[in-house]
């Protein structure tokens, strides 16, 4: 039995294999060991995953693949696993990062540069097996170049800086009620200020018709190409595959930005847990 997880920073993927190659579809909150702790995590697994897992548990070993933001270093690994353990007791566990994850379900065994655009960013350089270089991921307050976060993070700037469209300001006015001290609140005082700043990412999409949310979409993938993609000397010879939910969204503007960065960009998928499954019962099958 296989249990795989495709985990952000808002949301987890769960697809659950029996022995039969039967394939059931969950999804809770999710996971990043940078915000929350083993004892944080264990508890959403136990009230909204295990309920869910319970029936389709037979007697035979659980294998969980679980691919998570924030599991690239041994220590944030270590507190996925210790909440895992505890819900799941005897269960074989592999953890990998989510990079790894899009690695897999985008390129297969093919070589790739891989990003992930979601309420974060990262990116890799991909050889068929491995991810061989990283670009650094330093998160919203520091990076996140072209995430949800980021998108958040530049509309909420114009609009305290007056910077933002008179029509603009009044859709976002009538639509969210927020003074700067909310907005600051939430930011600085409340916990996951990343998924707060992504949730924009919608009303963003909502308006792209406006000229000014078409820049600053625009605006921010050029700063993911020129301070990621394009630093991988590889990028005008190997094709980029993306996931995540901006990446999907806004693929027409991404693709436009790669055509002018001079970057192949192939593969657009909102989320890699198909792909992933798939991966994962072909080497079921295959035995590796």
């Amino acid at each position: 039995m296989i249990l795989i997880a495709d985990s952000g920073s808002t949301k987890t993927d769960w697809r659950f294999i029996d022995d039969n190659a039967h394939i059931f579809p969950f999804s809770t909150l999710g996971f990043n060991p940078y915000f929350q702790s083993s004892a944080e995590i264990a508890s959403v697994l136990g009230a909204d995953l295990k309920p869910l897992l319970l029936p389709h548990l037979g007697q035979g070993l659980l294998h969980i693949f679980f691919y998570g933001a924030g599991c690239g270093n041994e220590k944030n690994s270590g507190i996925v696993r210790a909440a895992l353990e505890t819900q799941f007791p005897g269960a074989l566990i592999t953890i990998h990062s989510d990079m790894l994850a899009a690695a897999h379900a985008l390129c297969g065994q093919s070589a790739g540069l891989v990003a992930i655009l979601g309420t974060g960013m990262n990116s890799a350089l991909y050889d068929g097996k491995h991810l061989v270089t990283q670009q650094p991921s330093l998160g919203y307050i520091l990076g996140d170049e072209g995430s949800g976060a980021h998108l958040g993070k530049l509309l909420l700037a114009d609009y305290l800086n007056r910077e933002m469209p008179e029509d603009m300001r009044l859709r976002f006015e009538s639509r969210f009620h927020l003074s700067k001290d909310a907005i600051l609140e939430k930011l600085y005082k409340e916990p996951y200020p990343n998924r707060f700043l992504a949730s924009f990412s919608l009303f963003i999409y909502q308006n792209i018709v406006q000229q000014y949310c078409v820049d600053l979409v625009a605006g921010a993938f050029r700063r993911f190409f020129d301070l990621h993609i394009c630093k991988y000397p590889e990028h005008q010879k190997l094709k980029l595959s993306c996931s995540g939910s901006v990446a999907f969204w806004y693929s027409n503007i991404l693709r436009r930005v790669a055509e002018e960065k001079g970057v192949m960009l192939d593969k657009v998928v909102e989320t890699p847990i198909a792909g992933l499954s798939l991966y994962h019962l072909e080497k079921e099958i295959s035995g590796e």
